[in-house]
């Protein structure tokens, strides 16, 4: 019992100092658009392998990859793509783009100027998503650890 009250009060007090140091900064929280739990609405798109994909050339989906490369860089100096990449493997589902827009209309109409979309090389896949407005900070944290670009 003893054993049992000494860990109750550990707990409670480890609960309280927890409480306390909340780092909560109103300001960033305001710039970040975040609600109260800290999250907002994102579009995540999932891309997948495209119905057209056999219908080019290595050397072709090459240059389709390299335009699809500089519409995710467009996309992301635009504001809008929060954070973009592939999965492992070789899978159908190719990547995902997380988008800062408000609607799935508008993240369509962003999907639909990849030139690997309108390929057919790839194709998309939209949710809305409830995520951590952190995220939104990630661009600018990941130019602080990328050495070389794309």
């Amino acid at each position: 019992m003893k054993a049992f009250l000494l860990l109750l009060l550990t707990m409670i007090v480890s609960f309280a100092t927890i409480a306390q140091d909340n780092q909560y900064d109103p300001e960033l929280a305001k710039k970040l658009e975040a609600d109260e739990y800290g999250m907002r609405k994102f579009v995540v798109a999932f891309l997948y392998r495209g119905p057209k994909v056999a219908d080019y050339s290595p050397e072709e989906r090459l240059e389709y990859q390299q335009g699809h490369m500089a519409n995710i860089q467009r996309l992301a100096e635009m504001g809008k793509l929060v954070l973009a990449g592939p999965f492992f493997g070789n899978e159908d589902l190719r990547g995902l783009f997380l988008f800062d827009v408000p609607s799935l209309e508008e993240a369509e109409a962003l999907t639909e100027t990849d030139p690997s979309i309108q390929a057919g090389i790839l194709r998309m896949e939209l949710k809305e998503w409830y995520g951590s407005a952190a995220l939104m900070m990630l661009p600018e944290w990941h130019k602080k650890i990328q050495k070389t670009d794309f």
